[in-house]
C-alpha cells in the first residue's frame, strides 16, 4: 500500500473509530494499517496501542511492545521514569493473565535491585524503593498472579527461587540463618501449590536441607514436607490428562470450557478454578484481537462463568469488584456481564468494606448504554435493562425508594422495549420486557395500563404467538370474556408464526367460560383454519424443496470434479469368516457354482441393487442448541405437523445437547427446517439439514486415525460425530465423513480442502450432498472393477497395466501373488469410469503370456468360490481362517467397524473386521494366526472409548460335519462321487495336499487353542 492510500484509510479508520471507539475490531484494524505504514510514520503504531489501552484492556501483543518503549524513553536511574515503568507493569498485569510480562517484570525488579545494590551511595528521592525488603515482598506480588497457572508458574517461581539463593550466597555471616529461614519457607509454601515440578522442587529442598540443616533434622524435616506437598501432587495428577488434553487441543476454547466444566461439576478448588478462567480469558481475548470466529462469545461466557464462581464462593468484596470491572471493561457488549456487576453493586449497597472505586446502579446502567454496543443485540440489551428495573422495583418495594424511583422503572422499562426493537426487526420473541411491565402494572393493579401494554406490542409483533396470547390472556384475567372471544375469531385465520397455540387456548378458553354452541363453533372455525395452514404450509413446502434443490445444483456445479475426489459410501458386503455348509469344501462342486455355457464365454454384466427405502440423508435433520432436559416426546411435538417422524436420536456432547431427527417421507423435511430459530423450553434451538453441517473427507495419509482427523477439524466447530467405512469390502478404502453441530463449521472447514497433510497428496474435504450421493460412492465399485482370471504365473502388475489402460485410466491394479512373487493366476483391475471397466470387458479370451485370460466385472461371489479350496497350511479355507480370527465381545454400542480396526491396528495386523451390533460383539479376522495370537495373549486391557474389550478365539459354531455323498447318476454313469470326507480334493491348479481331516487326532479339527499360540510365538512347530 502506498503513502497516500495508506493516509486514507488511517483517517476512515479514525473516522469509524470517532464513532465506535468500543469496538474492539476496529482497534484491531486501526494497529495492523499503523503496522503497515511503520516504515515512513513509525509514531502512529505507538499511538494506536495506546488508544486501545484506553478503551479496552490489551494482551501481551500490545503491552510488550509498549513497556519496551517506556523502558528505552525514559531514564531509568531517575525516580520518575522508575514509577512510570512500575506503573506500565501494572496496567499490563490487571488486563489479561501474560506470563510473559509478568517474567518480564521480575526481570525487571531483580536486575533495578542489583544496579542499585552495586552503588555506594542511592540517589536521593527513592527512598525504600529497590530495597531487598521491598524487592522481594513486590516480586511476590507479581509471582502470586501467575501461581494458578499449573504448567507455566514455575517459570516465575524459579526466576525468585534464583534470587533468594543468589541472596543467601552473598549473605555475611550475620545475615545468614535469616536469609535461609526465608529460603526454606519460600521452598515449603511452593510445595503446597499444584504445578508441573512439584518433584524437581521437592528435590531442590532435599538439597537445601542437606546443606543449610543439620544432619539430623534432615528426616525429620523431609517426612514433613512430604506430607505437605502430598495434597498438592494429588490435585496436580487430577488434572494432568486435562493439562495435556489442553496442550493437544493447541489451547481452544472448546477445551478451556471442557476443562472449566469438569472442574466445576465436582467440588471445585477456588485457587485452580481462577487460574483456569484467568487463562482461558486471555486466550480468548488474544483470538478475539486476530478476528477468530466465536472468541467474543466464549469470552462473554469465560467472564460470566468467572464472576459467578466468585460470587458462589463470597471471596472478598473488593476481589468481586475488581473482577466485575475487568469484565465490563473487556466485554462492553455483554449485556449478562454488566447484569452481575448492577446486580453486586446493588447487594454490596450497603456495605461499608472498602473495595476501592466504586460507582451506583444507576451510574454503571448509565456508562453502559452510553458505549451504544449493547443496543446493537436484543440478547444483550434486555438482561441490564431487567437489572436496572428489578434494582428500582426492589427500592420500591423495601420502602427505600426516592421520589423519582417509579418514573425511573417505567423509564427503564420502555426505554428498554424500544431499544429492543430498534436492535432487530424482530424483536425479543420471548417479550421478556413487556411481560414484566404488564406484571408490574397488574401487581399494582393498573390493569387497563396492562392490556395498553399488550395491544401496542401486538401492533409491532404482528405474527408472535406469544404476544397475541399475552395479550388474550390479560383480558380473561380482567373477565372481557367477549372481547376475548372476539380476539381468539379474528386470530384464528391469522398468519402467526405458531397458530396451533392460539387454537388450543380457544378451546380452553370456551370449554372454561362458553356455552355448547360457542365452543362448537370454535371447534369448527379451527377445523377450518387448520385445512388452510396446512394447505398454505404445503405450498411452501413445495417452495422450500425446489430452492434447495437450486441450491443443491449450484453446490455441486461449484465443487471439484467428482474423478478428482472419489467417494466411497457406507454399503457393503458382509464378512463371512464360518460360513457353515453340508459339505466340507473337497467334494465335488454343487452344480449352482458351476459357471454356464454362457458365462464361460460372455462377461456377465449386473444390474446394480435396488435403491434402499430408507433415505436417511435426505429425511434427516439436525437440532442443535437444545435444553439440557429435552425429551423425545418434545421433539416429537414439535415436528409433529411437518410429518411422521419415524426416530429420535439423541447424543450428549460436551455442553451441548443435540439430536437428529428422520422422517419417512424426505418432503417432511422443508416443513422441519421452519422450526429452525424456534423455542423449546424458553430455549432458542437450531434446525438444519444434517448434510449441511457434513463433510466428506478423502485422499489423506493411510496413517490418519479418528485422533487426527478429531484435533485437525476440532479448530472450526465443536464435532458431531466422525464416521469410518469399513474395510471389508476394500482394505485400500481411505475417506471419512466429519459432522459439526453447525454448517457454519463445516463451511469454515472447507479451507482444508487441497491441503497436502504428506508431500503431493492433496485432501479432498466437500460438503456431503446426498444429491451427489452416487458420484461420491463407492457402492457401484463392482462397475468400475473387473475380476482377471486364468493368469500365467510369470505375468505382472505391468503387464496388466499395460494392457487395460488401453481402455481407460487404471486406478489399481491389484494381483494376487505367491511368497516367491509369481501370480496366483488372478487379479482386479480398477478403473476411474464405470464406462471404461465396460470397455475392457473386451479383453475377454485374450491371449497374454501364452495365457488366454477370462475377464468379468468384479463380484464378491468370484472371489468367493474358492473359499474353501485347502491352502499351504492344510486347513480348509475355513478352518484356516478360524485359526488366525479372533472374537471381541463388550464392544460399546453402534461401535464403527472403522474405529475398531483403527484401535486394533495398533497391536496387531488386522485383515478384516465384522461388527454384529446386536450382540455388541466383532469377529476380527488377522493377517496369520501370529497376530492372533498376540491380541490373545494380551496381559494388558485393551480399551475402545474408555470400555474394556474382551478377546477370545473364533470357535465353530459346533463339530464338523462331514458332507453327504452325492446320489448316484440318473442315467446310471460308471463314476460314483466319493464321500466329501475321504480327503481333500485336488482341484485344477491347485497341489493335492494332506487334509487335516486324514489325520488320525482328533483334535485337530476343532481350531488351534492357546498352547498352539504360545508354542507359534516362541518358535515352535
Amino acid at each position: 500500500m502506498d503513502e497516500s492510500r495508506a493516509l486514507d484509510a488511517l483517517a476512515t479508520i479514525l473516522s469509524s473509530l470517532t464513532l465506535s471507539p468500543f469496538d474492539i475490531s476496529l482497534h484491531a484494524q486501526h494497529i495492523r494499517l499503523a503496522q503497515s505504514i511503520q516504515s515512513f510514520d513509525p509514531s502512529h503504531l505507538s499511538a494506536a496501542r495506546e488508544m486501545l489501552t484506553t478503551h479496552f484492556p490489551a494482551g501481551d501483543e500490545v503491552w510488550i511492545p509498549l513497556i519496551k518503549e517506556k523502558e528505552e524513553s525514559v531514564d531509568l536511574n531517575q525516580t520518575e521514569g522508575i514509577l512510570d515503568t512500575l506503573e506500565l507493569y501494572s496496567r499490563a498485569e490487571v488486563d489479561y493473565l501474560s506470563m510473559v510480562i509478568l517474567q518480564k517484570h521480575i526481570d525487571f525488579l531483580i536486575n533495578r535491585h542489583a544496579w542499585f545494590a552495586a552503588l555506594d551511595n542511592k540517589p536521593e528521592g527513592f527512598g525504600e524503593l529497590f530495597s531487598t525488603e521491598w524487592t522481594r515482598s513486590v516480586i511476590s506480588v507479581v509471582v502470586s498472579k501467575g501461581a494458578a497457572h499449573l504448567t507455566q508458574s514455575h517459570t516465575l517461581w524459579d526466576l525468585q527461587r534464583d534470587w533468594e539463593f543468589a541472596l543467601l550466597e552473598a549473605a555475611p555471616p550475620s545475615e545468614k540463618q535469616a536469609q535461609v529461614e526465608i529460603v526454606d519457607k519460600l521452598l515449603l509454601e511452593r510445595l503446597q501449590q499444584p504445578h508441573s515440578s512439584l518433584e524437581e522442587t521437592f528435590q531442590i529442598y532435599s538439597s537445601f536441607t542437606t546443606n543449610h540443616r543439620a544432619p539430623q533434622q534432615y528426616e525429620s524435616l523431609l517426612v514433613a514436607a512430604s506430607k505437605l506437598r502430598g495434597p498438592a501432587v494429588k490435585a496436580y495428577d487430577r488434572r494432568a490428562e486435562f493439562e495435556r488434553s489442553l496442550a493437544q487441543a493447541k489451547f481452544s476454547l472448546e477445551a478451556y470450557a471442557y476443562y472449566i466444566a469438569n472442574e466445576r461439576a465436582k467440588k471445585p478448588d477456588l485457587f485452580i478454578v481462577r487460574g483456569l478462567y484467568e487463562r482461558a480469558i486471555a486466550e480468548a481475548a488474544r483470538r478475539r484481537f486476530i478476528g477468530d470466529v466465536g472468541a467474543e462469545e466464549a469470552l462473554r461466557s469465560f467472564w460470566g462463568g468467572y464472576c459467578d464462581v466468585l460470587r458462589i464462593h463470597r471471596v472478598h468484596e473488593r476481589v468481586e469488584n475488581e473482577t466485575l470491572r475487568r469484565a465490563v471493561r473487556s466485554v462492553p457488549s455483554s449485556g449478562d456481564v454488566w447484569a452481575r456487576y448492577l446486580r453486586f453493586l446493588e447487594r454490596t449497597a450497603d456495605s461499608q468494606e472498602p473495595m476501592g472505586e466504586r460507582e451506583s446502579v444507576s451510574e454503571a446502567f448509565g456508562r453502559a448504554m452510553s458505549m451504544n454496543v449493547l443496543q446493537k443485540d436484543v440478547e444483550q440489551v434486555v438482561p441490564i435493562v431487567l437489572a436496572r428495573a428489578s434494582y428500582e422495583k426492589r427500592l420500591l418495594e423495601d420502602d427505600k425508594a426516592e421520589e423519582d424511583t417509579w418514573n425511573n422503572l417505567i423509564k427503564t422499562l420502555e426505554d428498554g422495549i424500544s431499544a429492543v426493537r430498534r436492535a432487530s426487526p424482530t424483536g425479543d420473541a420471548r417479550l421478556r420486557l413487556e411481560k414484566y411491565l404488564s406484571e408490574l402494572y397488574v401487581n399494582l393493579d393498573f390493569v387497563e395500563k396492562a392490556i395498553s401494554v399488550w395491544q401496542t406490542t401486538t401492533k409491532h409483533y404482528k405474527t408472535s404467538y406469544v404476544a397475541w396470547m399475552s395479550y388474550t390472556d390479560m383480558l380473561i384475567r380482567k373477565d372481557q370474556y367477549d372481547d376475548a372471544r372476539s380476539l381468539f375469531s379474528d386470530l384464528a385465520y391469522k398468519n402467526l408464526d405458531w397458530p396451533e397455540a392460539i387454537w388450543e387456548a380457544w378451546i380452553s378458553f370456551e370449554h372454561q367460560h362458553g356455552s355448547v354452541a360457542e365452543l362448537e363453533a370454535c371447534l369448527d372455525k379451527v377445523e377450518r383454519a387448520q385445512y388452510q395452514v396446512n394447505m398454505r404450509r404445503a405450498k411452501e413446502a413445495e417452495k422450500a424443496a425446489y430452492q434447495t434443490m437450486q441450491v443443491a445444483a449450484e453446490q455441486q456445479a461449484a465443487t471439484v470434479p467428482v474423478k478428482d475426489a472419489p467417494i466411497p459410501s457406507e454399503a457393503d458386503t458382509s464378512m463371512v469368516v464360518d460360513v457353515r455348509a453340508n459339505g466340507d469344501g473337497r467334494g465335488k462342486r454343487k452344480a449352482e457354482e458351476s459357471p454356464s455355457a454362457e458365462t464361460s464365454k460372455k462377461a456377465r454384466i449386473e444390474q446394480p441393487p435396488p435403491p434402499l427405502k430408507r433415505d436417511r440423508e435426505n429425511c434427516t435433520v439436525f437440532v442443535a442448541d437444545l435444553p439440557s432436559s429435552t425429551t423425545e416426546e418434545d421433539l416429537t411435538a414439535l415436528f409433529k405437523d411437518c410429518g411422521k417422524v419415524r426416530e429420535v436420536k439423541f447424543t450428549q456432547l460436551r455442553g451441548a445437547l443435540v439430536a437428529t431427527v428422520e422422517f419417512f417421507e424426505r418432503d417432511n423435511v422443508p416443513a422441519a427446517l421452519t422450526k429452525d430459530k424456534k423455542r423449546l423450553q424458553g430455549e432458542e434451538i437450531a434446525v438444519h439439514l444434517a448434510w449441511k453441517s457434513t463433510l466428506y473427507v478423502t485422499n489423506f495419509p493411510e496413517s490418519t486415525d479418528d485422533g487426527v482427523m478429531r484435533e485437525l477439524f476440532g479448530q472450526y466447530g465443536l464435532i458431531f460425530d466422525v464416521r469410518w467405512p469399513s474395510k471389508k469390502y476394500k482394505s485400500t478404502r481411505r475417506f471419512c465423513y466429519v459432522q459439526y453441530t453447525s454448517p457454519s463449521s463445516a463451511q469454515k472447514a472447507l479451507e482444508l480442502h487441497g491441503r497436502e497433510l504428506e508431500p503431493d497428496r492433496p485432501m479432498s474435504v466437500l460438503i456431503s450432498d446426498p444429491e451427489r450421493k452416487k458420484e461420491r460412492t463407492d457402492a457401484d465399485a463392482n462397475e468400475k472393477e473387473i475380476y482377471v482370471a486364468g493368469l500365467s504365473k510369470f505375468t505382472t502388475k505391468e503387464d496388466l497395466m499395460k494392457l487395460f489402460k488401453t481402455y481407460g485410466p487404471v486406478k489399481d491394479v491389484r494381483m494376487a501373488s505367491e511368497q516367491n512373487g509369481q501370480s496366483k493366476g488372478f487379479a482386479f483391475i480398477e478403473f476411474e469410469e464405470e464406462g471404461d471397466a465396460q470397455a475392457a470387458l473386451g479383453a475377454n479370451n485374450y491371449e497374454l503370456k501364452k495365457r488366454r485370460i477370462a475377464v468379468t466385472l468384479a463380484d464378491s461371489r468370484v472371489r468367493a468360490r474358492n473359499r474353501n479350496l485347502t491352502n499351504e497350511t492344510g486347513l480348509g479355507r475355513q478352518a484356516e481362517t478360524r485359526s488366525r480370527s479372533i472374537r471381541i465381545r463388550n464392544l460399546p454400542p453402534a461401535t464403527q467397524e472403522g474405529l475398531l480396526q483403527q484401535a486394533l491396528e495398533k497391536h496387531a495386523l488386522v485383515k478384516r473386521v465384522e461388527v454384529i451390533q446386536d450382540s455388541n460383539e466383532a469377529v476380527v479376522e488377522l493377517e496369520n494366526p501370529a497376530e492372533a495370537g498376540k491380541l490373545l495373549l494380551r496381559t494388558e486391557p485393551l480399551l475402545l472409548n474408555d470400555t474394556v474389550l474382551q478377546i477370545s478365539e473364533e470357535k465353530s459354531n459346533g463339530p464338523s460335519r462331514s458332507r453327504p455323498s452325492a446320489p448316484p447318476a440318473k442315467t446310471g454313469g460308471l463314476f460314483v462321487p466319493r464321500a466329501a470326507v475321504s480327503r481333500p480334493r485336488a482341484g485344477l491348479g491347485h497341489a493335492r495336499k494332506p487334509g487335516i481331516a486324514a489325520s488320525t487326532s482328533t483334535t485337530s479339527s476343532q481350531g488351534r487353542g492357546q498352547d498352539d499360540f504360545r508354542k507359534m510365538l516362541a518358535g515352535g512347530s
